[in-house]
């Protein structure tokens, strides 16, 4: 079976990253995998050094040309991103072939030809129960839910260690959280989070990897209260999950989130979690960390202060998730299941 997977982003986040464990999961499946990306980014060149087959453009526009011109080659397209899915659906009249695409965002679906496209889409897929209810509502079907995928590698811890010397010469407890500063993870709140955190405690320093257009508004609000020495903007670093080895919480403050893969990192090398329930990561924490409302600065402070103080608790809870996230979460079942849907489809 011969499958075109789709994803023009220019970034590297969670969308490309399970694009490309996607990949590699069919590919090891027996499947013919082709991926189109943008040239030069990210994605294109992980996808090369992984020794996946990529049809490289420059533009989104030329993206389209490729599906109409080339789509009629393969046996299923499958849109690993909105602007591939929009591409995949306009070129259809051209390719005839059937699409499927992967949403990972829980905002609802506005305008007419969105919900169009979303119409002419042949099968959905959701990556949690939040977003397959968002879909459904707004009177879509044909749904169906595959989660992320997490795929455990070695850590290099001496680079985490090393990265912090500088940062954290009294060894203080680490806190951190994995965000593009965007509107819908809302940085804002957390900045906010980790001030309350400060009034209750002073024995730790925070790690906020991400880069994104509010990192000025970050920068101005960092300095605003005071936490200069101990709110970290460590932008975007390859490698991340490194960093893991040295958390003592992970914390995410997202306002939307359609599930949360760094939660999932999280889960797998056992890291406590406190979250918003913001989305997908409601179903993701709950029963495997500590939930707060959405923009609660100071319940989401306070669950990351319970965690600290309470390990018994902190260490029953990764316990759980860790579990959790090797049985529901692994490449092999995700391979399966979008097998199903394409030899259903095909």
């Amino acid at each position: 079976m011969k499958i075109l997977q789709v994803n023009t982003e220019k970034t590297w986040r969670g969308g490309e990253r399970q694009t490309l464990y996607v990949c590699q999961g069919l590919i090891k499946a027996g499947c013919d995998i082709a991926l189109l990306c943008l040239e030069g980014y990210p994605l294109a060149k992980k996808a090369k050094a992984a020794g996946i087959t990529t049809h490289e453009v420059k533009s989104h526009r030329a993206s389209f040309s490729f599906l109409s011109i080339n789509g009629k080659e393969y046996d299923i397209i499958h849109a690993q991103s909105a602007k591939g899915q929009t591409n995949a659906i306009a070129s259809k009249m051209f390719h005839q072939k059937p699409v499927v695409y992967t949403r990972r965002v829980d905002f609802n679906i506005k305008g007419g030809l969105s919900k169009w496209k979303y119409q002419q889409t042949d099968k959905l897929v959701a990556i949690s129960t939040a977003i397959k209810n968002i879909m459904q509502k707004q009177g879509l079907s044909n749904i169906s839910v595959i989660p992320s995928v997490v795929q455990q590698k070695k850590l290099d811890v001496e680079r985490a260690k090393n990265t912090l010397k500088t940062l954290n010469p009294n060894d203080k407890k680490v806190i951190a959280t994995i965000a593009a500063m965007v509107p819908h993870k809302d940085p804002l709140t957390m900045v906010a989070a980790i001030a309350e955190l400060k009034a209750l405690r002073d024995d730790f320093i925070f790690l906020h990897f991400g880069d994104g257009e509010l990192e000025p508004q970050m920068k101005k609000t960092i300095t605003q209260k005071g936490l200069q020495d101990i709110y970290h903007l460590m932008g975007y670093l390859e490698n991340v999950e490194d960093f893991y080895s040295v958390f003592e919480v992970f914390t995410m403050s997202s306002q939307e989130e359609g599930l949360g893969s760094s939660v999932l990192d999280a889960f797998l090398y056992k890291v406590p979690v406190a979250s918003t329930d913001a989305g997908g990561l409601k179903e993701t924490v709950e029963d495997r960390g500590l939930l707060s409302p959405i923009h609660d600065p100071k319940a989401l402070a306070e669950n990351i202060h319970k965690l600290l103080n309470q390990p018994e608790l902190a260490q029953e809870l990764t316990t759980k998730a860790h579990k959790d996230v090797l049985g529901n979460y692994s490449l092999e079942k995700t391979t399966q299941e979008y097998l199903k849907i394409y030899q259903e489809l095909a």
